[in-house]
């Protein structure tokens, strides 16, 4: 499995704006992922041009060399300086620990989301709090992926070598408690195509703790 083949992943459309810094301006994270994010910010880019993104969470520091994939201005200024524009940038490369804090981050936010959700249904938040800690940033090593497949109704779980997302179901790291997958399936029946585009990014993130060894 190649690098590049596992850094495509959805982006988490977030409610609520994270400020950022870029070339030394302030800048918005509107939409964010494993594999880029999308910007709101003063000024006109051009795609191709490299840049570092910096923004804190949690106390901690996430930055990575980005590099913008496409922009458009969406409000001009009586400046080009002034106009606000909106980027889509690719990540390029992480500067320390910033990849590990990312796939936490995002964790977390699905994890609130999932939770809100089941709340909002039956006044309870554990089972979806439950399903987020499969998206955690965990440390553990291990080869291999199972994928669940839900077929009339019934899920089929099948090892795989391949942590392609398929969709009729997910793809997890072989080494996921069952209790939770078990959560996570029942989560995935039950919910809407929204829930289920989630749920498939936190397997996205658990697939990212498998080490391919030789």
């Amino acid at each position: 499995m190649v690098a590049d083949d596992r850094r495509r992943f959805q982006r988490l459309r977030l409610s609520k704006p994270i400020l950022a810094l870029m070339q030394g301006h302030n800048v918005l994270i509107l939409d964010i992922g494993m594999n880029g994010a999308f910007i709101e910010h003063h000024g006109a880019v051009t795609p191709g041009d490299r840049f570092n993104v910096a923004f804190r969470w949690q106390g901690q520091d996430i930055e990575y060399v980005c590099e913008v994939a496409r922009t458009s201005v969406v409000r001009d200024g009586d400046e080009l300086r002034n106009a606000v524009s909106h980027t889509g940038l690719r990540f390029i490369e992480p500067v320390g620990e910033s990849e590990d804090l990312l796939q936490d981050l995002i964790a977390t936010f699905i994890g609130k989301v999932l939770a809100a959700q089941k709340a909002n249904a039956s006044g309870d938040a554990t089972h979806a709090t439950i399903l987020a800690q499969i998206g955690e940033a965990r440390r553990s090593r291990t080869r291999g992926f199972i994928s669940f497949r839900l077929k009339d109704d019934n899920w089929w779980r099948v090892p795989t070598s391949s942590s392609k997302q398929p969709v009729d179901g997910f793809t997890v790291a072989a080494h996921e408690d069952d209790d939770e997958l078990e959560k996570l399936c029942s989560a995935y029946a039950q919910g809407d195509e929204e829930t289920r585009r989630m749920i498939r990014m936190v397997a996205e993130l658990s697939t990212m703790t498998v080490t391919e060894r030789a």
